[in-house]
This record gives C-alpha cells, sequence and structure tokens, in this order.
C-alpha cells in the first residue's frame, strides 16, 4: 500500500496485524502553522522538573508572594447523583456506596509537595507557576490515559492519538481553525481561495461565529433525526461531488457535534458515522468533532418517548448495536455502552476531537482538552504557546486533585481545620470520575424525560364546541384539536428543539395595515415567533427561549425555516424550576394561538422595541422584559 498518497481509503485492509500509522496530512496545515517554531521558553521550563535546580534565569513570579498557602473546595462525591441503566430494559445501577453521597468532601492543595514524579506533584507551587502549554503535568497524564485508555481503547492507526489541554472547546475550536485556515478577506483575497466550512443545518452558533470570523464560507448539509445525511440531493455526497470551484475551494474542514447536537439533540448512529468518514476520506475532508455531550446519552429516550405518545414500544437495543466492534474495552460498562467517537474508526487520523469539563464540571472552569494525531497535536501546542499560553493553573490545580489526589506530605493546613472540615479526600480517581459522569447522565435523563412529558401533553390545543341541529336536545360536541408544536425527544444532549406550527395559528398570513403607511403586510412566520418570544417573557409566563434563528447555518436557511424553530434548555434551571418552566411555556404558546385580533400582536412587538428578531437572530435586551424570566437556556447557546 502506498502511504505516501493523502487518500487511502477507509475500507483498505491494514497489513495483517499492524496498524497502519496516520497519513501525512500536513498539506492542510495553514500558512501560519507551518512557520510556527517551537517556544524557547517553553522548551526551558521543562528543565525546571530537573531535582535541584535553581532558577535565576527570570521571568517567573516567587510563590512566597503568592496569597495562597492552599487552594481549598467543598467538593461532591461521586455517587451523589443516582445513574440511570445504561440500556433499555436493563436494571438501575446498584445503590451508592458511600454512607452519605451527598455530604461534600473538602479539597485542599498544598503550597509545596515533595513527590518527585511530575505527573503526580500536584501543589501550588507547580500548578500556579508558568507551565507548559501542552498542560499541568499531573492532569496532562491523567487526561491522556483516560483519553487512550478508557474514551478509545482501540485507535485504528499506529500508537493512538495524543492530547493538549485547552481553554474549553470554543479555545479548541479557535485553535483548530488557526491550524487548517487561512484567513480570508472579502474584496481583497481571491474568491477562487475562500475556504469552506461542512456542517449541519442547524449547528452551534458560536462555532458558526468563529468560522465566519476568518471568512470561511458555511457550507450546510442537510440533516434529518439521525444527523448529516450522506447521500440525496443537499447530502454529503451531493454537496462534496457536485461542488463549484467558482464558489471558492472545495471545503476541507467539517464541524460537528454527533452526540446531542445542539441545538437538535440527535445522536449520530454508527453506521451513518461510518459512511461520513467513508466520504470525509474519499475528499480529504478534516472532521472536527465536538463532543460536550458525549456522556449525556438518554438510553430511556426512545422508550419514554413511546409510553407518552402511546406508541409502541421500541425494541429493545442490544449493547453490540451502539459500539465499534473492538477487541478493547475501557473497563467501564457505562463508557462501553456510549455511542462511540469518529476516532475509533480514524484510520487516517483525520478527526480533531474537542473535549471539555464544562459539562462535567463546571462551564466558567474554561478547561478541555483536544485529541487528535500526534502531528496535528504538536502543532496545536506551539499554536497554545503564543496564544493562550496554558489553561489555568487555579482550575488545572483544583480539577487534578479533583480527578487524581495527592497524598501531599504538607499536613499543617488541616490542622487549623475545624473538625467537621478535616478531610481525607485523596481525590475520585478513574473510578469515581467514571462514576460522577454516570450519575450526572442519570439526573439529565430524568429531567429530560419529565420536560418532555409535560410538552407532550401541552403539544395541542383542544376546542370543544356544538353544532346547532334541528332538535336543541340532538345538539352535536365537537372537538378540535390543533397541532402547536412537534418534536423529537432528545436522545442526548441538554436540548429539545421544537418546531411550532405557525402556519396553524389563526392568525397566519393575516394582512395587517401599518399606521404609518397605506401598505399592509402580512403576519408571516418570522413575525409570529418573535411575538411569541416576546409573549412568553411578560407575566404570568415569564419563560425565556432560544429561537431556530441563532442556530441557522445560513441567511437562507434562517429566512426559509429558522423562524420556526425554538431550543428549549432542560439544564439551566434548577431542579424545582424544571416542570414550571415547561408548564410555563405550555400555557404561553396555549394562550397566544387563542389570540386572534392582529392587533394584539401588533402591540406585543410595539411594547418591547429592543427584541430578539426570529428573523434576524439578534439578541433580547433582558432589561425591556421582566426581572422575573425563568430561563431555559442562553440565547448564545451553551
Amino acid at each position: 500500500m502506498d502511504l505516501s498518497s493523502p487518500y487511502r481509503s477507509v475500507v483498505d485492509d491494514p497489513a495483517a496485524g499492524e496498524k497502519q500509522p496516520p497519513l501525512n496530512l500536513t498539506h492542510h496545515l495553514s500558512v501560519t502553522t507551518r512557520h510556527r517554531l517551537p517556544s524557547k521558553i517553553k522548551q526551558a521550563y521543562s528543565n525546571f522538573n530537573i531535582p535541584g535546580i535553581l532558577n535565576i534565569a527570570g521571568g517567573l513570579p516567587n510563590l512566597a508572594f503568592f496569597p495562597f498557602d492552599t487552594l481549598e473546595a467543598q467538593t461532591a462525591k461521586p455517587d451523589r447523583w443516582t445513574p440511570s441503566p445504561n440500556y433499555p430494559g436493563a436494571s438501575a445501577a446498584p445503590p451508592p456506596s458511600l454512607s452519605d453521597p451527598q455530604a461534600p468532601a473538602h479539597l485542599s492543595i498544598p503550597k509545596v509537595s515533595h513527590e518527585k514524579d511530575p505527573v503526580k506533584k500536584i501543589d501550588v507551587a507547580s500548578s500556579l507557576q508558568y507551565g507548559l502549554a501542552a498542560g499541568y503535568p499531573p492532569l496532562l497524564s491523567w487526561t491522556r490515559q483516560f483519553t487512550r485508555e478508557q474514551l478509545h481503547p482501540d485507535v485504528p492507526y499506529r500508537d493512538g492519538p495524543e492530547v493538549v489541554m485547552s481553554c474549553g472547546a470554543t479555545d479548541g475550536f479557535a485553535k483548530t481553525l488557526e491550524l487548517f485556515v487561512d484567513p480570508w478577506k472579502s474584496g481583497v483575497d481571491d474568491p477562487a481561495e475562500r475556504e469552506g466550512l461542512l456542517c449541519e443545518t442547524f449547528a452551534y452558533s458560536n462555532a458558526l461565529s468563529q468560522a465566519s470570523a476568518v471568512g470561511m464560507q458555511i457550507v450546510p448539509v442537510k440533516a434529518d433525526g439521525s444527523g448529516m445525511v450522506v447521500t440525496g440531493d443537499r447530502g454529503l455526497e451531493d454537496v462534496l461531488a457536485n461542488w463549484d470551484p467558482a464558489n471558492g475551494k472545495r471545503p476541507r474542514l467539517m464541524y460537528t457535534v454527533t452526540l446531542g447536537l445542539n441545538p437538535t439533540g440527535v445522536i449520530l448512529p454508527v453506521e451513518r458515522k461510518k459512511e461520513i468518514y467513508a466520504v470525509c476520506s474519499k475528499y480529504d475532508v478534516i472532521i472536527v468533532e465536538d463532543e460536550p455531550y458525549w456522556y449525556l446519552q438518554f438510553p430511556s429516550s426512545a422508550t419514554e418517548e413511546a409510553a407518552s405518545r402511546g406508541l409502541q414500544p421500541p425494541a429493545t437495543s442490544s449493547p453490540s448495536t451502539n459500539h465499534v466492534s473492538s477487541s478493547s474495552s475501557s473497563g467501564y460498562p457505562f463508557l462501553d455502552s456510549l455511542t462511540p467517537s469518529f476516532i475509533s474508526f480514524d484510520t487516517d487520523g483525520r478527526v480533531v476531537r474537542l473535549d471539555t469539563f464544562s459539562k462535567t464540571v463546571a462551564p466558567g472552569c474554561r478547561l478541555g482538552w483536544i485529541t487528535a494525531q500526534p502531528e496535528f497535536i504538536e502543532r496545536l501546542t506551539r499554536i497554545s504557546e503564543s496564544t493562550t499560553v496554558q489553561p489555568s493553573g487555579f482550575v488545572q490545580g483544583m480539577v487534578a486533585e479533583l480527578v487524581i489526589g495527592s497524598q501531599h506530605e504538607a499536613k499543617e493546613a488541616f490542622s487549623l481545620l475545624p473538625a467537621y472540615k478535616k478531610s481525607t479526600f485523596s481525590g475520585w480517581k478513574m473510578d469515581g470520575w467514571v462514576r460522577w459522569l454516570e450519575g450526572l447522565r442519570g439526573m439529565y435523563e430524568r429531567r429530560m424525560n419529565r420536560m418532555c412529558r409535560i410538552l407532550d401533553a401541552g403539544s395541542f390545543l383542544v376546542d370543544f364546541s356544538s353544532l346547532p341541529s334541528p332538535s336543541p336536545e340532538d345538539n352535536w360536541d365537537v372537538v378540535t384539536k390543533t397541532p402547536l408544536f412537534s418534536y423529537l425527544w432528545p436522545r442526548a444532549g441538554m436540548f429539545i428543539w421544537l418546531r411550532l406550527h405557525f402556519e396553524q395559528h389563526p392568525l397566519w398570513q393575516f394582512p395587517v395595515i401599518n399606521s404609518d403607511s397605506p401598505h399592509h403586510h402580512l403576519l408571516d412566520g418570522s413575525t409570529l415567533a418573535t411575538a411569541l418570544m416576546i409573549f412568553l417573557t411578560t407575566k404570568p409566563y415569564l419563560v425565556l427561549v432560544s429561537i431556530g434563528a441563532l442556530f441557522s447555518a445560513t441567511d437562507d436557511i434562517r429566512a426559509e425555516s429558522g423562524w420556526a424553530f425554538y431550543r428549549l434548555c432542560f439544564a439551566a434551571e434548577t431542579e424545582e424550576n424544571i416542570d414550571e418552566s415547561a408548564r410555563r411555556f405550555v400555557a404561553g404558546v396555549h394562550d397566544f394561538w387563542r389570540i386572534t385580533d392582529a392587533r394584539e400582536i401588533e402591540k406585543i412587538l410595539k411594547d418591547v422595541p429592543h427584541v430578539a428578531s426570529a428573523e434576524t437572530g439578534g439578541l433580547v435586551d433582558i432589561n425591556e422584559l421582566s426581572g422575573e424570566i425563568a430561563k431555559m437556556g442562553s440565547f448564545l447557546g451553551c
């Protein structure tokens, strides 16, 4: 086999019993990235781990002047949340093993640890200094192990992937764009040199903004209830095979969230992933897989949906239907049950995966990691050295202590604590980390099912009326059911993607004469969608939703259908407000459909002049609305 060709097919068989190295795909690197050299300063940092070394090179603040003797926090135990079953019909997880899973433990990081091994040394002195761009050594080592042995235990290229820490997935995507894309300026650069980004019809708005900022054109690919479509009109193969060079370069970068896609909540099936990968290999496309919701896959979703809607229960899926055939296991049934990453069958080394601690530890920690073939990781490390330098030492130290723990010798900090705060915390370790993820999935899965059941019950507006007959006692009762919205129960993630049926509204396409003009306009979908969004933020509803226009890949999609969708988040609100948020939404939609006077719609739009338009996707000025709004997710998406 000629490994020098960058177009090796995904179906090529490697030599018997031997994995092939990843392809040399450096021809994808941007000019800026090609010119990056290793940081001399960062190279020098590696010398600081030499035992007994004295640093008089300068540039590093003295830890004696730092205000922290320890970093301390109250941390939850991994058994706090109750997991849900890994497969439909399976038994629930055993009860928590800890005597009081709700009681927090006391996490503390000493100022100085005498541990000699840098990958085990967790202390303030090392975590709060300038460090390696690749990441804080203990956390980087743990993350690498977790990625290679638990998340992706059998990557099909020689020696497997490497990792580099990032300041969250948004930072990871920004660096990935710098890795592969030369910025393009309209009116200055040749239109034929413009890069394109492949994505679903509706995609995470922040990623679209990042790509547009460097001059990329967004190239939407048709999607259905299972994610990106491969064949047929506007499918992936059609878009790439029939690309017109007059529109710029044929896209060579794809952005996708395959598990719990923000905003639609779908899971891309394994077979569909394999088909997409084969097309990307054929046309030499790099796949950027953003997976913040990878652990939030909901096995009960299809069963609960059927029960709520009176449908035939789905056939119980076996564990093998979700996973790639592999001789390796993560060692954890929960992780093995999850639909795998593109990396699991990445023979070419063309997948760049973005992970984050934002959805599993805290959004504000701004910490994540990037997984890719070693050549890409080396270049991404160079980018980090001259951009973010490193993720926050505070955060890396705290997360490292949380998931690893340290057997530090400095016990003085604990002697000053009251008895109820003294800690024997020694880190969750890998078992505890996976148990935490499993519990989080259960918590979000139960929230999702609860909200969807309330939405299902309110998805129709039911009206009763009587028809007169010759005999008054024989009047006929008529029941009218008007569909208000429809949706697929999320299979993963944090969002419910609703399609509002504005064409069923009594004022759909109603002509309205503007008092300032003799001309009239129609109450179209965009106008009604904007009015409903505002209406929901007024009393007694006081509930805020995200509009589909924000996630529309292009202006054409936004104008054509983006206005018809709302995104609801079942993660953002407090536990006690989940049901109430859904009930308020349903009540508001019902009452909005009962509006039959077009002047009321005009009044809604005029009363709040600075609001988000369902056509443009602009932001609502919350100050103009009630301060009591029950938020159901951010307009920018999470």
